[in-house]
């Protein structure tokens, strides 16, 4: 949507007045597993190199792709660096992963790093901006709230540059995390995250006319708690707008009026929001900042804004470039093979999870337990996975086989495609629905 994005940036040089963006059980169910020729699971892949049938420290582009970076540690020849993905995949397994987890960065000669923490309500898009940011949907994502339950970290490396991304639960508040019995993880997380923060990036869904004017109390809380941290405002979902012009107001409302020290270039809409917040904000420190002000409803020590589509390959580009240009000269914290620190059973654990919340009805998903029985590497190099999926109620377990077993097998499918894309390897996966005791 080039010219949305046309638009948006546009926008956002004319308010700063600048010419240029800124840088379990029981009875089952079971889905039968095949090729995705037919109602199956089977998934096929695109690419990868021959199946891996040799001694464990055979070069693992056998298995992973070529240009694996296990290659890289274990010393086996590289291929023309021209011709290897820009992405790295996962490895499918779990031993591998942590050995490339704690192996010494491969850091260029003048390394730069940044550590950003996405902040935002529920719902506000972070996974699935964090999945286009990084090149691959590594993190669950879903139209339901509380589909991330803890906080993952993605890892993007480009050149000397490293940006570390903390994508974090959507924020709460201590009363609705008891009244729904939610993971403490939802409430700690993002807090816990601000601690080793180089840049906060906050997210605001614009096509929620009912929150999109302020920004939550959680998260303001969390920005003035740690108003040494600098942060940008990303206005998401703007290809839901019909008219872009609204930008104008919610920009106003979200910042105060206020972006990077100066005052944005809005007549009737700063006046209508600001006219009694007193003195203007730009003349304040945030870091001398404390919670006077209990009604305020905007952050006016943004320092830049990004107004985006998260589904927007060129908008979500943009926004990249800028977080690499913000990196600082320092050590790198992964190797550069490093795509996530998930572990690959909990890729596919959320994977899974993530359709379940897409598919089934109300509270249905949230009480589906996961238990992997199975994962191993089959005859022909492919993974092999069997999941069971334990429902508390025979009318769950109606509703997630679906009729004919149609739904349980097209959530198999849709999962066996999705993690061919982040392991690269063929993956064959069976799904068992059965009843709890």
């Amino acid at each position: 949507m080039a010219a949305p994005s046309r638009y948006c940036a546009g926008l956002v040089r004319s308010l700063l007045g600048t010419g240029q963006l800124g840088p379990h059980a029981g009875r089952g169910w079971a889905a039968p597993p095949g090729s995705l020729l037919g109602n199956q699971a089977r998934c096929v892949s695109r690419v990868v190199g021959p199946a891996f049938s040799g001694p464990l420290l055979a070069p693992a582009s056998s298995r992973y792709g070529q240009g694996s970076a296990l290659d890289r540690i274990l010393g086996f020849p590289q291929p023309d660096r021209s011709l290897a993905p820009s992405v790295p995949a996962v490895s499918v397994h779990r031993d591998e992963q942590n050995l490339l987890l704690v192996h010494t960065p491969d850091m260029p000669e003048n390394p730069r790093f940044l550590r950003v923490v996405l902040l935002g309500a529920p719902n506000a898009g972070k996974s699935t901006l964090s999945n286009q940011l990084l090149g691959r949907k590594v993190f669950p994502v879903s139209k339901k709230v509380h589909t991330t339950r803890c906080q993952a970290l993605g890892v993007i490396t480009d050149k000397e540059a490293q940006v570390i991304l903390l994508d974090t639960p959507g924020i709460i508040s201590p009363v609705k995390q008891k009244r729904h019995h939610l993971e403490l993880s939802l409430l700690e997380d993002p807090w816990k995250s601000m601690e080793s923060a180089d840049l906060v990036m906050v997210l605001v869904d614009v096509s929620d006319k009912w929150t999109r004017s302020q920004l939550s109390p959680q998260v303001l809380q969390c920005l003035t708690h740690f108003p040494q941290v600098p942060s940008i405002l990303v206005l998401n979902k703007v290809d839901c707008l019909k008219q872009k012009s609204v930008l104008l107001e919610l920009t106003a409302a979200l910042t105060e009026g206020v972006v990077n020290g100066k005052k944005l270039n809005i007549k009737q809409a700063l006046h209508s929001r600001l006219g009694t917040l007193g003195p203007s904000p730009a003349t304040e420190d945030p870091n001398t900042h404390s919670v006077r002000n209990s009604q305020r409803t905007g952050w006016p020590y943004f320092q830049e804004i990004f107004m985006l589509s998260a589904l927007n390959n060129k908008d979500v580009n943009t926004l990249k470039q800028y977080l690499l240009a913000q990196t600082k000269p320092g050590p790198w914290e992964f190797h550069s093979g490093v795509l996530t620190s998930q572990t690959p059973e909990e890729i596919c654990a959320n994977k899974i999870r993530e359709k379940l919340l897409e598919y089934l009805p109300e509270e249905v998903p949230y009480s589906v337990q996961q238990k992997t029985v199975i994962w191993e590497e089959g005859p022909s190099g492919e993974l092999v996975i069997q999941q069971n999926l334990l429902v508390p109620k025979e009318s769950h377990m109606r509703i997630l086989i679906g009729q004919k077993g149609l739904l349980i097998a097209q959530i198999a499918q849709e999962v066996g495609r999705d993690l061919m894309d982040i392991f690269l390897c063929d993956v064959h996966i069976r799904l068992s629905v059965k009843l709890l005791k």
